[in-house]
């Protein structure tokens, strides 16, 4: 092989291996440029991921606390519904013993009287429980006011006690039975009890 030859190949293989190197340097530098960038987006990534991941905790938290706030109120209503059912049994046990003495029959005295007054009407009907019928008919018996025709009702109500008032028409009537003014003081009772209760 003549030396030009040489020279020629050598300078082929010179500029080729110098264009080579080049170009794995360019390639390099693209690649570590890429890699940086990748890793900032990594980055960026890994932090989207960690923001988004406490908002989810935090709402998580947010929900199992809401749930559990939810969860003791509904259980507080339910103690709470429970103790005043309980007082309103008792005090219908104490209102039954007491129906044969003589506290009951001013009661039902009482509450004939005030329904006649507030109704104003010339003929006044009463219904009443069929235990307290032969009572109500004495009290009725016993008005001095014989103006206004009072009538007892035959049909008997399915009532606890106490009496209902209404006009001849129908037009007015007055509860007066024991359940009525029992549930008239249920709030009070409900309130007297969600104090003790939560220790006020």
């Amino acid at each position: 092989m003549s030396s030009s030859l040489e020279r020629t190949i050598d300078k082929v293989l010179s500029q080729t291996e110098s264009e080579l190197l080049s170009r794995i340097d360019t390639a390099l530098q693209d690649s570590l440029n890429n890699l940086e960038s990748s890793k900032s987006r990594l980055q960026s990534d890994y932090e989207n991921v960690i923001e988004s991941s406490k908002k989810q905790a935090e709402n998580l938290k947010r929900q199992i606390i809401g749930a559990s706030k939810l969860g003791a109120r509904n259980k507080e209503l339910v103690v709470v519904e429970s103790a005043v059912n309980e007082v309103f049994l008792k005090a219908k046990e104490i209102l039954m013993s007491e129906k044969d003495k003589t506290n009951y029959k001013n009661l039902l005295n009482k509450m004939v009287k005030t329904s006649i007054s507030k109704l104003e009407s010339p003929k006044i009907i009463i219904e009443c429980n069929k235990e307290d019928q032969k009572l109500v008919k004495q009290i009725i018996a016993d008005l001095p006011d014989k103006k206004i025709a009072v009538s007892l009702s035959e049909k008997p109500l399915v009532i606890l006690g106490g009496i209902k008032a209404s006009t001849a028409d129908k037009s007015m009537t007055l509860d007066n039975t024991l359940e009525s003014h029992m549930e008239k003081i249920k709030p009070l009772i409900r309130k007297d009890i969600v104090h003790l209760l939560r220790g006020e």
